[in-house]
Formats: structure tokens, C-alpha cells, sequence
């Protein structure tokens, strides 16, 4: 920590002493902060009136105590790459920037409206991360198996052989993860169980409405969700299918690009943006439907991702309109009634992209007070980060820990079962604090439990 305290306190001086620098002028700047300009319009960060209000709503803030480690301090900092003050490749800046969790919980309290998640984005898309774990997993995995099928279908299948076949159970056992890093055997400790079997569910490429066909969406299986929560895929589509929706999904479609965004991998989020417009595109859908908070935050904005593109633009403006997380659709609609009593006392975890990113708090609880005989307890502040946020777990875990041992504080104190988290990373990082606090407790989605309310105990 000592060394992070120094790179705060001099990110600090420069955020106090803005006049040491003299502002280049644009021939003069740094291919990257040109990209930079190009890619954030300046009026975004002027936005900010640096009021502090954002303060104590950020996570890191709350754990470091540092200004560099605030919305309000990372916002100057990227203005003073903007106008040629510090250099793109500058260490502090880079620290900071990807020190942050990217929750936008200060999106939620900024009285201003800034759009902090396009600010912090952009300044990654033009930064590259300093630590070697985001360099190998934010880049070059999220770059290569996330965008290939095949090779993510490969990882995936292997994680639910270890699983399934007991291997997993027999290493831990054992005494073969003492030989490994501790690095590495906390990372083995962070795989939550799959779903299913070892093959993994593929939703169909049509389903059809159960009754009179109401609507016509389209179902982003997604990246992770496929590869670990298989069952929430299938149950997502026979909800949608028990409320007249006819279900498409498509076979070429991809991971959204979530990730790679937070990740600062801009390029290949753009590329995936452009294959999901192309597989779903011709569908003449109501709606596309996504059961991820991460992924539907980033497919929102695909028509601000491809603003820039003259063939493809139009068509990704079109399709970010009709994007819906799966709450927030069935919220909408007149909801086919469930029946079936489930007598579960249940808390709920506010995904920081759906809460901050896509502004969705209430849709989910409104479906879950309409299940029979569940009851739904509220956990305090439900809306703080877990500490997942994408691949952070992995790259700042003394920061992430710390958030999710002062999140299960919150959710052992509701003294419910089960938590019902609406995001495949929160699900992951409240299974592993569940399993460092030696308790056991269910992590579901809103879907498992109204696909349980329509279908019994089958």
C-alpha cells in the first residue's frame, strides 16, 4: 500500500499545481492523446463542476481515501491528457485510471449528469494498464478466447470437467494448490460452481410462445453466462416463452464486448458490436433481451461505440433501442401471474451496471414480490460493489476483498439464503465470499426463481 500511497500523493500535486504545465498545442500532442480528442468530446469532462459529491459514493475512494482515486480526481487527470498537460503514458495516471472499478455508482449521485463510464472508457481506450495480470487477462485473453467460440466452448468445457468430475473437490482435498503461488490458489478458490452438465445449454434458435405469441425478441446468450449458468440461459427462455414471447437466437452471435471495453481493448469491442448487429439485425425484433447487467450496459451503447462508422452507425443505433435487460422487459409487460408458492427468504444485489449504468432498481424487485410466498429482505447499501467489476478480482484483489467482506457483512445480516444477483461476476464473487465466510448460501437470478414460480418443483 505504501507504494500506492506515494503514486496518489504525486497524481495529487499535479491535480493542485495545474498551471506546472503548459497546454500543447495539437500538432504537438502524442498520437494517443489525439485519439483521445477524437473519441471523447471535451464538453464531457467539462461537465464536472468538481463539487465532490461523487466522494463518498466510490468505492475506491472509500478503501484508499486518495482525491487520484476518485471520480472527481480521475476526471482531471484525463482532462490533463486532454489538453496536453501529462502524457498518455504517464505511470500515475495509468495506476489510477485502472484502479478504478468502472461501477459508476458516481454516475447515480453526480447532480451534473456526467457521463463518468464514457470518460474512464475512452482514457483506458488510449492507456495502457501498467500490472502484468491486466496485461495477459484484460488483453490478450479477453482479445483472443473471448471473440472465438470454439476456444472459449474449449476453456469452458474444461472448467465443467474439473468440476464435474470431482476433480476439483479431489485437488482441494489434496495438498496440491499449497506448491501454487497464493495468487493462484485464490484464483482457483474465485470458480463458483457451474450450471449443468458438462455440456453446456444452447438456447434454440427459435422458441416458440407458450399461448398467443405476444411479442418477438431476440436472446443474447452471452459469453460467460453460456459457459457457467447454462440453467439461468434456459430459464430466461422459458420465461420470456411463458409470457407469449417468441424467442430468436441466433447462431452468429458473439460476446458483446463488455469486457474488452472496461479493459480498454476498444477495437475488438467494436468488431464484436458489429458482429451481434449483423446476427440479430434481420430479425425484426421488439425487443433483444439480455440476462447480464455488464452486457446490457455495453450493448446500450453500441450506437455510441459506432457512432464513427458510416456502415453501421444507423443499424447500431437501432439495435442498442431495442435492448432490454430480461427485469426490465418482463417489468414492463403484463406479466403472466406465477402460481407456484416459493418459500425461500431471498436478498437482492444491485449490479452496478444495472443500478449505475442502465438506471434498473426497482424492475427486479417488482418481479420478485409477485412470486408466491418468497420473501424479500433488503440488504444495506445492496447498491456498493461487490468488488467483481469485470476481471478487477483478478487484477486489484486487495481492494476487491475488502469490498466483498464488507459486502457479505451486509447480506449475512439479512440472515436470508439466498442472494439474488442479476450478473454472472457478482454471482462468481458472492459465491467465493460465501465460501471465505464458510456459509452456505444460493446465489440465483431473477429468472430461476420465476421459472420456479411458473414451473413447480421440477
Amino acid at each position: 500500500m505504501a507504494e500506492s500511497e506515494s503514486i496518489s500523493r504525486e497524481s495529487v500535486q499535479v491535480i493542485a499545481r495545474p498551471d506546472a504545465f503548459r497546454t500543447a498545442a495539437p500538432a504537438e500532442l502524442p498520437a494517443a492523446t489525439q485519439e483521445l480528442r477524437r473519441i471523447l468530446d471535451k464538453k464531457v469532462l467539462k461537465e464536472c463542476v468538481h463539487c465532490g459529491l461523487c466522494l463518498d459514493y466510490c468505492p475506491t475512494y472509500r478503501v484508499l481515501g486518495h482525491e487520484a482515486d476518485s471520480p472527481r480526481g480521475r476526471i482531471y487527470q484525463v482532462r490533463q491528457v486532454y489538453e496536453g498537460k501529462v502524457a498518455p503514458d504517464d505511470a500515475d495516471f495509468r495506476e489510477h485510471i485502472y484502479a478504478c472499478l468502472d461501477c459508476r455508482a458516481c454516475m447515480t449521485a453526480c447532480p451534473s449528469g456526467v457521463n463518468y463510464g464514457a470518460i474512464v472508457e475512452a482514457a483506458r481506450a488510449i492507456a495502457e494498464p501498467i500490472s502484468p495480470s491486466e496485461k495477459t487477462v484484460g488483453r490478450a485473453v479477453l482479445g483472443s478466447i473471448f471473440t472465438r467460440k470454439p476456444l472459449l466452448d474449449i476453456a469452458g468445457m474444461g472448467l465443467r470437467v474439473y468440476q464435474r468430475s470431482g476433480l476439483q473437490s479431489a485437488v482441494r482435498k489434496s495438498r496440491v494448490l499449497n506448491v501454487l503461488p497464493h495468487r493462484l490458489r485464490e484464483m482457483e478458490a474465485m470458480l463458483g460452481p457451474t450450471q449443468g452438465g458438462i455440456r453446456r445449454y444452447v438456447a434454440p434458435r427459435m422458441t416458440r410462445a407458450r399461448g398467443q405469441r405476444r411479442f418477438r425478441v431476440g436472446f443474447i446468450e452471452g459469453c460467460i453466462m453460456p459457459q457457467f449458468f447454462g440453467d439461468t440461459n434456459a430459464a430466461t427462455v422459458r420465461v420470456l416463452a411463458a409470457n407469449g414471447c417468441e424467442v430468436y437466437s441466433p447462431p452468429k452471435q458473439c460476446c458483446c464486448g463488455a469486457l474488452q471495453m472496461h479493459t480498454g481493448d476498444r477495437e475488438t469491442a467494436r468488431e464484436l458490436a458489429r458482429r451481434n448487429v449483423d446476427a440479430f439485425g434481420p430479425l425484426q425484433l421488439d425487443a433483444i433481451i439480455i440476462n447480464a447487467a455488464g452486457c446490457g450496459s455495453t450493448l446500450k451503447e453500441y450506437g455510441h461505440l459506432l457512432s464513427d462508422d458510416p456502415q453501421y452507425a444507423e443499424r447500431a443505433a437501432a439495435f442498442a433501442s431495442r435492448v432490454k435487460d430480461v427485469s426490465e422487459f418482463l417489468a414492463a409487460i403484463d406479466l403472466v401471474p406465477p402460481m407456484h408458492p416459493v418459500p425461500l427468504r431471498v436478498t437482492y444485489q444491485d449490479a452496478c451496471h444495472l443500478v449505475h449504468g442502465q438506471g434498473i432498481r426497482n424492475q427486479p424487485r417488482k418481479l420478485l414480490k409477485q412470486i408466491p410466498e418468497l420473501e424479500l429482505v433488503e440488504m444495506k447499501d445492496s447498491d456498493v460493489c461487490c468488488g467483481s467489476a469485470g476481471i478487477y478480482n483478478l487484477t486489484h484483489p486487495d481492494v476487491s476483498v475488502e469490498l466483498l467482506d464488507q459486502k457479505m457483512e451486509h447480506v449475512l445480516a439479512t440472515g436470508a439464503s439466498t442472494v439474488v444477483a442479476p450478473n454472472p461476476g457478482c454471482s462468481m464473487q458472492l459465491a467465493y465470499g460465501a465460501q471465505r465466510a464458510g456459509v452456505d448460501l444460493r446465489l440465483v437470478h431473477v429468472v430461476d426463481l420465476l421459472d420456479r414460480a411458473y414451473r413447480g418443483n421440477v
